[in-house]
């Protein structure tokens, strides 16, 4: 093991305990694959000392990897199962894609930015994962062709939640997304039960844009 790969091992034990468990995210499978996860391998090189740190890192395109405590919050009120089949609104790095992946059984995620999706596809390919399909195009009217998903995680600020998306959803499966204006929102989720479709909010967020049909227009 080389020393730099000695200590990101130490950034990311450091990052699970300190961002993470402290702040009350319990699920222990998510845990475990947060710990596991190269998070310096889905940020560019030139950020790669700031991939543990406790804030959104740029991946270019005017795009952010989540701060890690987002990542592990959304996830965590995903409540994935190892059967579910998922789709995610807004690639970017791809790094909750991969969180995702190893969660699930399989992952669908569509990317607007082309060149974020190219190299998303390829970085997880370089990794091992063959149970996720990258797409390019507009997330906002999901991927009507894989659906229905268990779990749907909406990962840039829209509006409301899209009527696409609420249609691809399982009955029994869950959306998180934040959701309210263009500078702050609101971590909701989502629920398709029997009798309809129920709503809570968690904490408020700051996400970029969700650009679309049935998001935010360009």
């Amino acid at each position: 093991m080389s020393a730099e790969h000695g200590d990101f091992d130490r950034e990311r034990d450091r990052m699970v305990s300190g961002q993470i468990v402290a702040r009350g995210v319990k699920e222990p499978r998510l845990l475990e694959v947060m710990r596991r996860v190269p998070r310096h391998r889905f940020v560019l090189p030139e950020y790669r000392h700031q991939a543990y740190v406790d804030h959104p890192v740029q991946i270019g395109c005017g795009q952010t990897i989540s701060q890690p405590y987002m990542v592990a919050l959304m996830t965590e009120l995903l409540e994935l199962t190892p059967e579910d089949r998922v789709l995610e609104i807004g690639t970017g790095s791809a790094y909750q894609t991969a969180i995702l992946a190893e969660l699930a059984k399989e992952v669908v995620t569509i990317e607007r930015h082309e060149p974020l999706a190219d190299r998303a596809r390829e970085r997880l390919e370089e990794l091992g994962y063959d149970n996720v399909v990258v797409l390019a195009g507009d997330g906002t009217l999901g991927c009507p062709e894989h659906a229905p998903f268990n779990a749907i995680l909406v990962t840039a600020a829209a509006p409301r939640i899209p009527s696409s998306l609420r249609d691809q959803m399982a009955v029994g499966g869950r959306l998180v997304c934040p959701m309210g204006g263009r500078e702050v929102q609101t971590l909701t989720k989502v629920v398709h039960t029997p009798q309809g479709f129920e709503e809570s909010e968690d904490i408020r967020c700051v996400f970029v844009p969700l650009i679309g049909k049935e998001g935010w227009p360009d």
